[in-house]
């Protein structure tokens, strides 16, 4: 299982983008982001994780508790984030809007199926951001996915921007291809299989590997298509993440993104081990990868 190469990929490069959040590319263009910094956007302190990492560890967490995808149980966790500052370092800092909305709902006694934006505005990365340890799972499905990421983001795009994004990283699981050939075969299945969806028109680019990339966006299409991009125009790991934050804008995302795919393509062991020190309460991180790394193991 590579659970912790792609955990410790995202949560990574997630504390790389912290810092920096919002600067522009024009900014980072000439103030780049070389190493593991503190301060800045948040003043928090060096290593420090976003909602990214956060709920993203709230998924493994519940499924680890549950023995299953517990969609009301996942939301509980989303909740104690809120809440209790659950699954933070330090306090809750940063969340996005249709996020906060959804585990609003939830907490108001609303039912799962409602929580979730269904809106056309409702299509930031916010669930994009913590899918990713659905790839690890034996058997998840499409379906699975696509409920999972309705918990916050109900609208068909941040469905399909999920699977594809799991895809993507199960194909790097199973398979010794190039980065280019996962991307191509995973954007070929997702084209087949929501070929009578409208919506598959929004991932044209990614499937035609037409990437158009100024900066670092928090819509969930120009996410992914920036996380991919850095991939692609990269041959390492640390190149990779530090391509994707110095993007600019939503700098933790898509990092985020980027890095976990990178982390499980290149492994654990590419990662720059200072980097992973530098992350205060690491443990934690190592101890919820390898909790979730034997669960999957005895379900499959």
């Amino acid at each position: 299982m590579k659970v912790k190469d792609g955990i410790v990929g995202l949560t990574v490069a997630d504390a790389l983008g912290v810092p920096v959040e919002f600067e522009s590319r024009a900014y980072l263009m000439d103030n780049p982001v070389t190493e593991m910094m503190g301060h800045g956007t948040y003043n928090m302190p060096k290593g420090t994780w976003s909602d990214d990492t956060s709920l993203t560890l709230a998924t493994m967490q519940s499924i680890v508790n549950r023995g299953k995808i517990d969609l009301e149980d996942i939301l509980k966790e989303f909740s104690l984030y809120v809440s209790e500052s659950k699954y933070c370092q330090y306090h809750i800092f940063d969340i996005g809007g249709t996020t906060h909305d959804a585990i609003e709902r939830f907490d108001s006694g609303r039912p799962v199926s409602e929580c979730g934006g269904k809106g056309e505005r409702d299509n930031g990365n916010g669930s994009l951001m913590r899918i990713l340890p659905l790839a690890f799972i034996p058997g998840i499905t499409y379906e699975d996915i696509e409920n999972v990421s309705a918990l916050t983001h109900a609208h068909p795009r941040s469905k399909i921007a999920c699977v594809l994004y799991v895809e993507i990283a199960r194909s790097m699981l199973e398979n010794d291809l190039e980065i280019s050939e996962h991307i191509t075969n995973s954007c070929e299945k997702i084209r087949q299989y929501y070929a009578d969806s409208e919506e598959i028109v929004h991932f044209e680019a990614i499937f035609d590997s037409d990437y158009d990339v100024k900066e670092g966006r928090s819509y969930v299409v120009k996410t992914l298509e920036a996380a991919l991009y850095c991939l692609l125009e990269t041959d390492n790991y640390k190149d990779a993440v530090l391509k994707a934050v110095n993007l600019g804008r939503d700098t933790d995302t898509v990092g985020a993104v980027c890095g976990g795919l990178a982390g499980i393509y290149y492994g654990y062991d590419r990662i720059p081990q200072e980097w992973i020190s530098d992350i205060p309460q690491i443990e934690y991180v190592f101890e919820l990868c390898d909790n979730l790394a034997k669960f999957c193991l005895e379900k499959g």
